[in-house]
């Protein structure tokens, strides 16, 4: 287990764990990571005694002694190692009011502190003690569930997630981020016990939705909320995307199966977290929107207007901010139809109205645009494809000769009304929106006096004059 131990700070912990007599054991995720042999710059230190008291002793031996961050609240203590951090905390016991997920703490021994993890392989733990240092300490057999993949509760299920059920979030995305699978006794009581998530706060839930998010096929984790039935305690508005309805032999797509494909194409290309929330919600407003006729079959006329207005109740609802990252959804969730949509012939006009109103997100929309192109008919998917291409490339000439991306208009209000000699006015947005239009639609230049001769001519049938 010394391959374990390589980082420099845990022969510190030893030698000052020796001197203050106090045991100490690396424990969870990091150890676990490393089993694995992935990298993390998360280690936990639990202490049988006090973390805090260890995690300032450590700190004082380290060079340039680095702050230590006290929650004593928590019991617990934080410094940072170079790009690591390391956190402290002291073994302890708890125990659960069936109204809140917080429990109550006592210190405890070493193996308290193990029967209170969440899942096996996070009960691992690398003794750094002197007398057995580097010995790997595995109580509840986590190693042989870390080498087949499987997530289990060391204690019964019903218990943990019961006692606090954002383990069962937590399961949700180790399953996501690992690739493991849910022991079969776990995964039923993650279902018996979904009801609970009502007493987990809304931010702790987003969080880990947010980590869920950023896996790199983040439809596992949708997929098992799904399963486990979590999903609609969690994400409503996604689990009612699931299902599909056969009316006169005539069937729509599976729209939770469809999101999940071009969930999991946008995370391949893209780390952006609000372009995979943006994928996540497009098609939101389906179930609210869907038309049958026997003439068209399916219609979801208006899914990407209706959509965008939901968004904002969902960022409140999560907690999740609703300042830029929800307008960049909101317009993604907007626009995602309109590269599509520009069939036929593709005029400059039109595209360049699409990079009007998508501004520096164009090359996101364009990514979301190609990830929704989901189909089994491989005749649409080449129709749809080829005409992403000539939108693209029109995109490319446009941008190139006319500078419409973050346009602003070559004349300003202030020059209007200096111009005119008159004061803000109905009239200067009349005067703005027809050179904008005109820009749009390539009647005259992105260029000065164009806009110029433009705005006198259209100041005349306002019956405006110029001052003298």
């Amino acid at each position: 287990m010394d391959n374990l131990l390589k980082h420099p700070v845990f022969g510190i912990i030893s030698d000052v764990a020796d001197r203050e007599g106090v045991q100490a054991y690396a424990i969870g995720g990091y150890v676990r990571d490393a089993l694995m042999g992935r990298p993390s710059n998360d280690i936990d230190i639990v202490v049988v005694g006090s973390g805090i008291a260890l995690a300032e002793k450590v700190a004082a031996r380290i060079k340039g002694h680095p702050k230590v961050t006290v929650f004593r609240n928590f019991g617990t203590a934080m410094l940072h190692y170079g790009a690591d951090e390391i956190e402290f905390v002291g073994a302890r016991r708890e125990s659960y009011d069936r109204r809140s997920r917080n429990p109550m703490v006592e210190d405890g021994t070493f193996d308290d502190d193990q029967r209170r993890r969440d899942f096996t392989v996070n009960t691992l733990a690398v003794s750094l003690s002197k007398d057995n240092y580097g010995t790997l300490v595995d109580t509840f057999g986590g190693l042989e569930d870390l080498r087949q993949g499987i997530l289990r509760t060391p204690l019964d299920p019903d218990t943990t997630f019961s006692d606090d059920p954002l383990r069962m979030l937590r399961a949700v995305r180790f399953a996501a981020q690992l690739g493991f699978i849910v022991a079969p006794d776990t995964f039923a009581a993650m279902q018996r016990n979904r009801e609970r998530l009502g007493i987990v706060s809304m931010e702790r839930i987003t969080e880990e939705l947010n980590k869920m998010l950023m896996t790199v096929r983040p439809s596992i984790a949708f997929v098992l909320m799904d399963k486990t039935q979590l999903l609609p305690y969690v994400l409503p508005e996604i689990s009612r995307l699931k299902g599909v309805e056969v009316r006169q032999n005539k069937a729509h797509k599976d729209i939770f199966k469809h999101t999940m494909q071009v969930l999991d194409t946008v995370a391949q290309r893209s780390d952006n977290l609000w372009l995979r929330w943006a994928a996540l919600l497009h098609d939101v407003a389906k179930p609210a929107t869907k038309r049958f006729s026997p003439e068209v079959g399916w219609s979801f006329h208006g899914h990407e207007f209706l959509g965008s207005k939901m968004v904002p109740a969902i960022f409140r609802r999560l907690h999740l901010p609703t300042t830029e990252p929800m307008k960049y959804v909101q317009k993604l969730v907007l626009l995602h139809l309109r590269p599509i949509a520009l069939t036929e012939e593709v005029t400059d006009s039109a595209v360049r109205r699409l990079l009007f109103e998508a501004g520096d997100d164009i090359d996101d929309l364009m990514l979301l645009c190609n990830a929704d192109i989901t189909s089994k008919n491989e005749e649409k998917v080449r129709h749809f494809m080829e005409n992403y291409s000539l939108v693209e490339q029109k995109l490319k000439e446009i941008e190139e000769k006319d500078a419409i991306r973050n346009f602003q208009p070559p004349v300003s209000g202030d020059e209007i009304m200096e111009t005119f000699g008159i004061g803000p006015s109905k009239s200067i947005g009349l005067i703005k929106t027809a050179i904008k239009d005109a820009i749009l639609d390539g009647v005259i230049p992105n260029e000065h006096e164009a806009a110029y001769r433009l705005m006198l001519s259209e100041g005349a049938r306002l019956g405006l004059q110029p001052k003298s």
